[in-house]
C-alpha cells in the first residue's frame, strides 16, 4: 500500500468514528469537481439519510468535530453543501509520493489484487489464409494491453493465440490456387496474398454453385489428410504463420503458445460422439447439433451435413485442455461482441459435461468503416499493412522536417515508436463495449487525444532532464510548497494505482489512456505557466517532472507503447 491510499484509510476511519458507526468505505471518496473545494470529497447523502439530517447539516457537524483532530497530512476540513471535503498538505505530498516514485520507479503503481492467480487469456484468434486488418489489430492491442495490466495487476498472465487454420475458409482459397500458375504467383508477402486470393475465391463463389461443391469436397479431403491438398495447406497455412508473425515481431507482441484448431479436431469428433450418445446432441437431417432452445440460445451447429466440423467441435476440448494442461484459474477470451451468442453456447454445452471453471468472454465492439461493417470477403477491408505504410510514410516525412539534421536510423527509429504508438493507441482508448468508427485521417492525425500528445510530453519531460542533468539523489530533501497546479499533478500521481485497480477490475485499458491524456495535458498547461529551469524551486520540480515522466513512461508500457526519448 503507498502513501496516500493510506491516507485514505486514515480520513475514512477519522470520518466514521466521528459517526459512531462505519458508513464511509474507501471507494466513497470522491475527486471534488473543483479543485478549490479541496482534495477529496465524502457525499453525506445515504449517511444522512440513515441519521435522519440533511446532507448539509452532517457536513457542517462533521467539519466542527474534524477541525479539532491532528493528522499531518491533512490541512483543513470544509463543508460545501452536501460534501464533507478535505485538504491535503501539499509539501508532504509533494515529499512523499515523489520519492515513492523514484523508489518504485518502472514498478510504480503496480498492485497485488491478483495475488497470483493465473489467467491463460486468449486474443489474436485469427483465420488463415486470410488478411490481417484493423478489426484483427483491435482484438491484437486489446489483449496484449489486458495482459500487461493483468500482470501490473499481481496475475500471472499467460497470452496465447488461437488460430482457425482449417476451414471453409482455408479449402476456398485452395480451390483459387489451384486455378493460378505457379509462375504468376509472387514471391513474397505470401501471406498478404493469400488474403486478397479469399476474397476473390469468395467474392466468385458467390454465384457459382459447382464452385461451392467443388470446395466442400476439398475441406472433406483436407479434414482426412488427402494428398495433395492437404500438403498444399501445409504449405499455405505456413504463409500465413510467416506473415502473422512478422506483425507480432513489429508490435513487440509475444505468445507464450499458439494453438491450432487442426490440432484439436480428432479429440473434438469423439467429444461429438460421446455428447451425441450421452443425449446431449441431436441428429437433424444428417447434420449434428446441440439445441439449446430451451436455455433461449438457440440451435448450435457441430458438423455439417457433409461431415465436415464447425468451430465448437475444436473449442470444447481445447476449453478443457487450457486448464488441465497449464493449470489456471481462469480463462479469458478476447471476442468480438458478434461472438457473444456463440461464446454462451459454448459455456452452457461445457457445464452439461460438468465442466465448470471460471471462464470470460471480453467482448468489444467492432471496427467499422464509415460505410459500414468490414469483411475480408466483400473485400471492404483497411489491411494492416495499408494503415501501417500510410501512417509510416507520413511520420517518416514528418521526423525528417523536424530534424534534418538525423540521421537515417534515428529518423526511422524515431518515426516508427511514433507509428506504432499511434496504431496502439487507437484500439485501445475507446471502451471495449464501444465501437469504433475507424477514420484514417482521423487516425493519421497526431493531435488533440493520440498518443503521439502524450509521447510528446514525456519526450519533453525528458528534456527538461537532459538541459538541467538532472541526478536524482533520494535522500536529498524535497522540501517545497507547490502551487495549485503542482498539487494537482501530485494527486494525480498518487492516484495512478488506483486507476489501475479500476481498468483491471473493468478489463478497460482506455482508463489508462484516457488517465495519461489528462495527466499530459496537466502537465503541458503547468509547463506554459511555470518556470522549472533556473527558478528557486528547480531541484523539487525537475525531480516532480522525472516523477511525471515515470508515470507516464509506466502508462505507456501498460499499453504496449514506448515513450521516445526525442520526436
Amino acid at each position: 500500500m503507498g502513501w496516500y491510499q493510506g491516507i485514505i484509510q486514515d480520513i475514512t476511519s477519522l470520518i466514521n468514528h466521528e459517526l459512531s458507526e462505519p458508513l464511509v468505505s474507501l471507494t466513497d471518496l470522491v475527486i471534488p469537481p473543483q479543485k478549490e473545494w479541496g482534495d477529496l470529497g465524502w457525499p453525506c447523502f445515504a449517511a444522512a439519510r440513515k441519521l435522519g439530517c440533511l446532507p448539509g447539516e452532517l457536513a457542517e457537524r462533521l467539519v466542527t468535530k474534524l477541525s479539532t483532530k491532528e493528522h499531518p497530512a491533512i490541512a483543513g476540513w470544509q463543508a460545501v453543501g452536501p460534501y464533507l471535503n478535505v485538504n491535503l498538505r501539499g509539501e508532504l505530498l509533494l515529499d512523499k509520493i515523489v520519492k515513492e516514485i523514484e523508489s518504485a520507479g518502472s514498478q510504480y503503481g503496480a498492485i497485488n489484487s491478483g495475488q497470483g492467480r493465473k489467467i491463460m487469456i486468449e486474443y489474436s484468434n485469427v483465420n488463415t489464409h486470410k488478411d490481417y486488418h484493423v478489426g484483427h489489430l483491435r482484438n491484437l492491442c486489446l489483449g496484449d494491453s489486458l495482459t500487461h495490466l493483468l500482470n501490473f495487476s499481481g496475475y500471472e498472465a499467460i497470452p496465447v493465440s488461437y488460430l482457425n487454420d482449417l476451414g471453409i475458409h482455408a479449402a476456398k482459397v485452395l480451390w483459387k490456387l489451384s486455378q493460378i500458375p505457379e509462375d504468376q504467383r509472387p514471391q513474397e508477402n505470401l501471406g498478404r496474398y493469400l488474403g486478397e486470393i479469399y476474397t476473390q475465391a469468395s467474392q466468385e463463389l458467390s454465384n457459382d454453385p459447382v464452385g461451392q461443391g467443388l470446395v466442400n469436397l476439398i475441406l472433406k479431403r483436407l479434414e482426412a489428410k488427402k494428398q495433395p491438398e492437404y500438403g498444399q495447406w501445409q504449405e499455405t497455412r505456413q504463409w500465413s504463420l510467416d506473415y502473422f508473425n512478422k506483425i507480432y515481431k513489429e508490435l513487440d507482441i509475444h505468445f507464450a503458445h499458439t494453438f491450432f484448431e487442426s490440432d484439436f479436431l480428432e479429440k473434438g469428433r469423439k467429444l461429438v460422439q460421446d455428447m451425441l450418445a450421452a443425449g446431449l446432441l441431436e441428429q437433424n437431417d444428417g447434420a449434428i447439433l446441440a439445441n439449446l432452445e430451451s436455455e433461449g440460445l438457440g440451435v448450435l451447429l457441430f458438423l455439417r451435413r457433409d461431415g465436415t466440423t464447425l468451430y465448437p467441435v475444436a473449442d470444447l476440448p481445447l476449453a478443457q485442455a487450457k486448464f488441465r494442461d497449464y493449470n489456471i484459474d481462469e480463462s479469458w477470451y478476447v471476442i468480438d461482441e458478434r461472438q457473444s451468442l456463440y461464446f454462451k453456447q459454448l459455456v452452457t454445452i461445457l457445464a452439461k459435461l460438468g465442466f465448470n471453471k471460471p471462464i470470460r468472454h471480453l467482448s468489444y465492439g467492432f471496427v467499422k468503416l464509415r460505410s459500414g461493417l468490414m469483411s475480408s470477403r466483400q473485400g471492404n477491408i483497411i489491411t494492416y499493412e495499408a494503415l501501417r505504410e500510410a501512417l509510416l510514410t507520413q511520420e517518416l516525412q514528418e521526423v525528417k522536417t523536424r530534424h534534418p539534421e538525423w540521421n537515417k536510423e534515428q529518423i526511422q527509429k524515431t518515426a516508427w515508436q511514433v507509428v506504432v504508438g499511434a496504431l496502439k493507441f487507437e484500439m485501445v482508448k475507446v471502451s471495449p463495449a464501444r465501437p469504433i468508427i475507424f477514420d484514417v485521417p482521423q487516425a493519421l492525425s497526431f493531435d488533440g487525444y493520440t498518443a503521439a500528445y502524450i509521447q510528446y510530453a514525456a519526450v519533453r519531460l525528458a528534456s527538461l532532464e537532459r538541459q538541467a542533468k538532472l541526478t536524482i539523489n533520494e535522500d536529498l530533501s524535497l522540501a517545497g510548497q507547490p502551487n495549485n497546479l503542482e498539487k494537482a499533478l501530485i494527486l494525480s500521481l498518487a492516484r495512478f494505482s488506483e486507476v489501475v485497480s479500476q481498468a483491471s477490475q473493468a478489463a478497460d485499458p482506455a482508463m489508462i489512456a484516457k488517465y495519461l491524456f489528462d495527466l499530459a495535458q496537466d502537465f503541458n498547461n503547468y509547463y506554459q505557466k511555470v518556470r522549472i529551469i533556473g527558478s528557486t524551486e528547480e531541484h523539487w520540480r525537475l525531480r516532480l517532472a522525472a516523477g511525471i515522466r515515470q508515470v507516464i513512461i509506466n502508462g505507456l508500457t501498460l499499453l504496449g507503447i514506448e515513450a521516445p526519448e526525442v520526436m
